[in-house]
Order: structure tokens, then C-alpha cells, then sequence
């Protein structure tokens, strides 16, 4: 069902291997998420004619993974020389589209009746314009004989020229429950302890990213031994869920004291406006409260975040976001105060 990484790999002892290269899927039926955009790639690898693609989707939901799968059904023993895979790490200027990608679109390749060489693109929206102008021509020159297939977070970073030539595949984030499955599945073939703290803390932080949560669900365990919520949050180094629970609990009770001593933990602990800002908007979003409340919480948590991504990140900037996370309950409690002393006036 999982890959056991490449040949040379597999020579090493399984310790060694990264969890996200060891259970890596090799067919694309194994693949997690994204089901009706897996099911067309499926139809694809069945019955050979691949389009040119583009993969568009947040990190870590498989997009690379897919194309890997679909090459390996195209292509079989020949996919190793068949598939060129380039990525962020590697220089892809306008000579490299010129020299490198149309060098192997023109070299001759044994492959099975009716397949195409494949070009994997990784990350191509950090590709130059020039250098995609250059591989809007080699992709039309070369059409017949290989398949140009690009991988990016954002599709409009890719000119329409190349958009107009491809078969748009998205994907989404994974829910939760799907990272779940796999790490319990991975979790038991490793036979590494954990809780179910420790699987709470490991989805909180992946935000449906399954590399995320594999290489915290590594680290972890390789650090401590068993897999916990304290353990996972010392790994990940983001600002505990509970303490931001405290915090918005106290903000909704318009205590500000306690809301604030809370966050000036946090702030002396060493973690980042961003990262508190960040991880508040997650734990507002599903605090059991009411829903005006919720609302005025991820209104000031996002007016705050705006202003952290423009450099506004110092302690007073950050104490001001508990003071008006604060303020709405405190005005409610003050006019209840006040209607209540009318009330008792009255009476008398």
C-alpha cells in the first residue's frame, strides 16, 4: 500500500527514512483527500492519454505525490527515464527552460505504446515570466511526444497562455479527520506510543497539511519517545492551545487582567506576535460561545493580524488586541450593571 522510498533508499535501515518518503503512496488509489480530483487522475493513469496539467492547491495536500503516482502507472520500468522533476531548489531560469527541459523533451526514451515522456514542474508559480514564455513554446513544439505537468500553491501566478493549454487540477486542504486516519495508520506500523492529546495537537498544528503532521509526528516521537500534547507543542514551538483557550475565556468574562497576564506569559516565553495571532484566530474559531461573540473575536484577531503582517508586532500592539477582545463584554457587563441599579432604584 505505501512506498518504501526509491532504490537507493531502501538499502538504508527504516529508522532512517523520513515517514513522509517511508509511507509515501505509489498508486493513486492510496492517495488521502481531494477524492473527485484524484478520481480524474485515476481515469488518466487507466487509460494513458495525459493532458498537460497544472496542480493547484495549499502545501502538503499531495499535489506532487499525484503526479508521482500517475507517472508510475503511465510509464512503468521506463518512469526513472522518462520523468524529469524539477522543483524550487533547483534553478529554472530561461536557460534552463531553453537547454535542460527541451534537451529531455528531444531525447529519445523506450516507452510503452502511446505514453509520453513526463516534465514535473514543482512550485512553478516562483517560476520567472520569461522562463514561462520560453516553456510555452518548448510545451507546443514538443506536444507529441512528452506531458508538462506544474505543481503551485497559487494558479494565477502562472501566465494564461500555459493555464490555457492545461487541464486545472485543485486541490483543498485535508480535513481532519483524514490527517487522523493516516497518522493513526503510520502511528501503529511504527509502533510509537502516543495519546489522543498528542493526535489533538498534531492535526492543530498541521492545518491540513499531511507533511506537516507526519514530520511533527516524527519529530516527536523521536525527541520524547511518546506523542502528547506538551510533547508536540515543544517540537512545534507554537503557543499552547489551552493557555489561548484561557485567554479568550477570560476576554469573553471581560476580564482583562487575566486575558492579559496570559498573553504576557506567552510574550515572555519567547513566541511571536504572528504565531499568537495566528493560533487565537483557530481556537476563536471553534470556541463554544456564542455567535456574536465569535464574531467580534475574529473580527479584531483579523483588524490585529492585518496590522502584525505590516511590522506592527511590538508588546503594546499586542496588548491592545486583548484589550478589545475584552471590551465588547465588558460594556455588556457594565450596562447590565447599570440596568440592574435602575431596576433596584425603581423598586424603591
Amino acid at each position: 500500500m505505501f512506498s518504501g522510498g526509491d532504490a537507493g533508499a531502501e538499502a538504508q535501515p527504516p529508522s532512517e527514512l523520513p515517514w513522509l518518503e517511508k509511507y509515501r503512496p505509489i498508486e493513486v488509489k492510496d492517495i488521502v483527500g481531494n477524492e473527485e480530483t484524484v478520481a480524474r487522475l485515476g481515469i488518466i493513469a487507466q487509460e494513458g492519454n495525459m493532458p498537460n496539467i497544472i496542480l493547484s492547491g495549499p502545501p502538503g495536500t499531495g499535489k506532487t505525490t499525484s503526479v508521482l503516482c500517475v507517472s508510475r502507472q503511465l510509464l512503468g520500468a521506463a518512469w526513472r527515464d522518462a520523468v524529469l522533476e524539477l522543483n524550487a531548489s533547483d534553478d529554472r531560469g530561461i536557460d534552463v527552460v531553453r537547454n535542460r527541459i527541451k534537451g529531455f523533451a528531444q531525447k529519445k526514451v523506450t516507452l510503452p505504446p502511446g505514453r509520453h515522456k513526463i516534465v514535473i514542474l514543482d512550485e512553478a508559480d516562483s517560476m520567472t515570466t520569461g522562463a514561462q514564455q520560453a516553456l510555452r513554446r518548448t510545451m507546443e513544439i514538443h506536444s507529441g511526444t512528452t506531458r508538462f505537468a506544474l505543481a503551485c500553491n497559487i494558479s494565477n501566478k502562472i501566465i494564461e497562455p500555459i493555464q490555457s493549454r492545461c487541464a486545472v487540477l485543485r486541490y483543498t486542504k485535508l480535513s481532519d479527520e483524514q490527517v487522523l486516519k493516516r497518522l493513526l495508520t503510520v502511528l501503529k506500523l511504527e509502533a510509537t506510543p502516543y495519546d489522543d492529546s498528542g493526535l489533538d495537537a498534531l492535526i492543530f498544528t498541521a492545518e491540513g497539511d499531511m507533511r506537516q503532521a507526519l514530520n511533527n509526528a516524527q519529530a516527536t516521537a523521536a525527541g520524547f519517545g511518546k506523542i502528547t500534547s506538551e510533547n508536540v507543542m515543544k517540537v512545534c514551538d507554537q503557543p499552547h492551545p489551552l493557555l489561548l483557550k484561557q485567554l479568550i475565556d477570560a476576554a469573553l468574562d471581560g476580564d482583562f487582567d487575566g486575558a492579559h497576564n496570559v498573553f504576557a506569559q506567552l510574550w515572555d516565553e519567547g513566541y511571536a506576535a504572528i504565531d499568537v495571532v495566528g493560533s487565537l484566530f483557530r481556537i476563536a474559531k471553534y470556541h463554544e460561545c456564542t455567535e456574536e461573540s465569535k464574531l467580534e473575536l475574529i473580527r479584531e484577531i483579523g483588524l490585529c493580524h492585518m496590522r502584525v503582517l505590516e511590522g506592527l508586532d511590538s508588546f503594546l500592539q499586542m496588548s491592545a488586541l486583548v484589550a478589545l477582545l475584552c471590551l465588547p463584554a465588558a460594556k455588556r457587563k457594565r450596562a447590565a450593571a447599570a440596568a440592574a441599579a435602575a431596576a433596584q432604584s425603581r423598586g424603591k
